[in-house]
């Protein structure tokens, strides 16, 4: 895939977000993605996030590719603790089949 995150959102955005949460427990699913302005992205920007970050072209971002959720955004940055991960999946995983669709992704944040 050609696409970085950096065409759709600021790298400054990006960088500020990966900082706010740097401290281990602090991730927030809601405010990273405001700081990272993709709540105020369309629909269809917010696809293509989701299809960056589904490491695996699975169609769905699986619990295991939450525990490197901010890698995607920055290399180098911390992995997810299992509480921030649990976190993400209950606040997206509208149908709890252990995995977030493109539907529930852009649901969770958009709403």
């Amino acid at each position: 895939m050609n696409m970085t995150l950096t065409n759709l959102l600021s790298a400054e955005a990006i960088e500020n977000a990966i900082k706010d949460c740097e401290a281990p427990g602090s991730f927030g699913y809601k405010k990273f993605f405001q700081l990272i302005g993709l709540t105020k992205k369309s629909p269809e920007e917010v696809r293509e996030v989701f299809r960056y970050l589904d490491d695996n072209n699975s169609g769905f971002i699986e619990e295991s590719e939450l525990k490197f959720f901010l890698q995607r955004f920055v290399p180098g940055a911390r992995v997810l603790t299992d509480n921030e991960i649990k976190n993400l999946m209950s606040g997206s995983d509208g149908n709890s089949d252990g995995k977030i669709g493109v539907d529930e992704f852009q649901r969770m944040v958009l709403s």
